[in-house]
């Protein structure tokens, strides 16, 4: 079925979109009143790990239960196959280079070189197999942080069923050295997305377990270290949160579910108060900004992929 090419169909003719909702009075000027919704892409099992590149005005994402990642273009609208087989990759993003970096439920993390061979980065820690890495990002000192969740090894949709031999965590890589360090063990039982405050003086990871399900964050010291963890939001039980990204001016835009009234993207600012949602027709696994201003979210949501410009840009490094 791929490539095919096909104009976003906005999914409401009406101005300003009911579906972009602000809950608090402070989110209106991050709304744009003429951008509406629109879907750019659908038929996928589960997209994920949405990443924008500038340089080719491209949009890649995953469909893990597939074994692929997705590419769309901006100039022409087609969507066709990045890769495939992916390793089920999952999270994605870019370092301060340019190249793709991935974390992949085939239990490695790997990074797509300017030729495009594939350099595994991590796939064991102290002898033991990773477990399936779930979503990354990088710092401007060139340190990839990583989560490494049981998602990919549960069953046989998100991955391939295979026994858990370390804990779940999250991990630092170091950019020049390449030596991997633990940088959370305990405090979050089921680590998920993750994202840097816009200074970077603060990662913000999500606890995804069942029963506990919330976003904590953690001061970064020196060399990488974290401190002083602590939730940030507590969900309530309806509320379940993925992937996100960080703006400029440090409000995270989450993926949400998994109810009709809160599948899509919820929109907190930097002291945890909900102040706007994007309803979707589906729940929001995870999201990116783009576009050549950077000022486009783009949404992996379940079975499609969704656009909405709005009246900010996306923080460096997501």
């Amino acid at each position: 079925m791929y490539p095919t090419t096909t104009a976003p169909l906005v999914l409401n003719e009406r101005v300003p979109d009911p579906a972009v909702k602000a809950l608090d009075p402070s989110f209106e000027k991050y709304r744009l009143p003429l951008a509406s919704v629109e879907r750019l892409s659908q038929g996928y099992s589960w997209a994920e790990g949405a990443v924008y590149f500038g340089d080719a005005r491209c949009l890649l994402w995953s469909d893990i239960p597939n074994n692929r990642i997705m590419r769309w273009d901006e100039e022409s609208g087609t969507t066709s196959v990045y890769r495939k087989p992916s390793n089920y990759a999952n999270g994605n993003t870019r370092d301060r280079q340019g190249r793709l970096v991935t974390a992949e439920h085939g239990r490695r993390v790997t990074r797509t070189e300017y030729d495009g061979k594939v350099t595994v980065l991590m796939d064991r820690f102290e002898g033991k197999r990773l477990n399936s890495p779930n979503d990354i990002v990088v710092k401007s000192d060139d340190s990839i942080w990583f989560t490494d969740m049981d998602a990919g090894i549960a069953g046989n949709w998100n991955g391939e069923t295979a026994e858990q031999e370390l804990p779940q965590r999250v991990y630092r890589i170091d950019g020049k050295t390449g030596q991997a360090t633990i940088a959370t063990d305990g405090l979050i039982d089921r680590p998920n997305g993750l994202a840097f405050s816009p200074d970077e003086k603060k990662l913000y990871v999500i606890e995804s377990k069942p029963g506990k399900r919330a976003i904590f964050v953690f001061d970064i010291g020196d060399g990488g270290k974290l401190s002083n963890g602590k939730p940030f939001y507590t969900c309530t039980k309806e509320e379940t949160p993925d992937g996100f990204r960080v703006d400029v001016d440090g409000n995270l835009w989450c993926g949400w579910g998994m109810t009709a009234e809160l599948d899509g993207v919820r929109i907190f600012n930097p002291q945890a108060k909900p102040i706007g949602q994007i309803l979707l027709p589906e729940r929001a696994a995870n999201v990116c900004f783009g576009g050549p201003k950077r000022n486009r979210l783009f949404m992996a949501a379940s079975h499609s992929v969704y656009a909405l410009y709005v009246n900010t840009q996306g923080a460096p490094g997501g």
